[in-house]
């Protein structure tokens, strides 16, 4: 098993351009912000004076310093409270939240490729009259699931926060994708999926990227390392019988990419595919370049759409 490092190369409105002292600086859109990355180890490599003309910052709440504390955000009087940005066919709003992040993760975008190279050999080679099913379990703002349904997969997005579903009902909106295939629907994932497998319904895709900790609508819990080793065993149950991909992707610190590549492994094991995993990582926009890990992930695909 051989690890791979991935990183998003095709962005225009996102860039990583400094970081160190335990910080970042990163544009989004025409706006710059700096945010606590305590991997950052070494020093700024630009002048203070670019980092303090940033358009905003986060401030933590805690001394502990990750992707789940609550902070906020001092922000300059010329940034709106949203604004727009693009990526590839997607046009979608960035907003700065109270757990630091800007209502999306660029990173993430190397799986919207793969995803969407899968998605058009499946279509390539299939006689199917639909297009393929794809999942997207904890879909967030939706830019995942947009971005596949622009490559011609029908989407059930699915995400127990409200917000999150309006989100993604704007990011749809403005990037004029009315007519796609695309279902949103509130509810808790584990139970979506199980009512899923007595309905029998079947996907070709599934995407998953679950946080660490979070309620369902209706106050059920999840704890990402009790309760997604149950949700994995459950997936072969709603695959259909040729199915192209499966993404797992996790920001959570106590699990490794050897973790998740065994464990989609085991669930996968009757499918003829091949497992890969590693990391996701953001790179300076600079001459030479550091890199700052940010998410693992493992991932299966079918052998025969390769």
């Amino acid at each position: 098993m051989k690890p791979l490092l991935i990183h998003p190369t095709n962005w225009t409105d996102y860039s990583l351009i400094d970081s160190g002292d335990g910080k970042k600086l990163e544009k989004f859109g025409p706006y710059t912000f700096s945010r606590p990355e305590p991997q950052a180890m070494w020093s700024p490599r630009l002048k203070p004076e670019l980092w303090e003309k940033s358009s905003g910052s986060f401030l933590s709440s805690s001394s502990l310093d990750n992707e789940d504390t609550k902070g906020k955000w001092l922000i300059k009087n010329n940034v709106p409270n949203k604004w727009e940005m693009t990526f590839d066919k997607l046009k979608f709003f960035a907003t700065p939240t109270p757990f630091r992040h800007l209502g999306f993760f660029p990173d993430q975008s190397p799986h919207w490729i793969w995803a969407a190279q899968k998605i058009n050999q499946f279509i390539s080679i299939s006689n199917h009259a639909n297009n393929p099913k794809i999942l997207n379990l904890f879909g967030y703002s939706g830019l995942a699931s947009l971005h596949a349904a622009s490559f011609g997969a029908s989407v059930t997005h699915v995400d127990a926060s409200k917000k999150a579903i309006n989100y993604a009902f704007e990011n749809r909106n403005i990037s004029s994708f009315h007519e796609l295939p695309i279902k949103f629907i509130t509810d808790d994932a584990v139970k979506f999926v199980n009512r899923e497998i007595r309905r029998g319904n079947k996907y070709d895709g599934i995407i998953l990227d679950p946080p660490k900790y979070g309620r369902g609508p209706n106050g059920e819990k999840w704890d990402l390392f009790n309760d997604l080793p149950l949700l994995l065993k459950c997936l072969p149950k709603i695959l259909s019988k040729s199915p192209i991909f499966i993404i797992l992707n996790s920001y959570a610190i106590r699990f490794s990419h050897i973790s998740l590549h065994y464990g989609l492994s085991e669930v996968m094991k009757n499918y003829s595919g091949n497992v890969e995993s590693g990391e996701i990582s953001i790179v300076e926009d600079q001459v030479n370049p550091r890199q700052i890990s940010t998410a693992i992930f493992a991932r299966w695909e079918n052998r025969s759409t390769n």
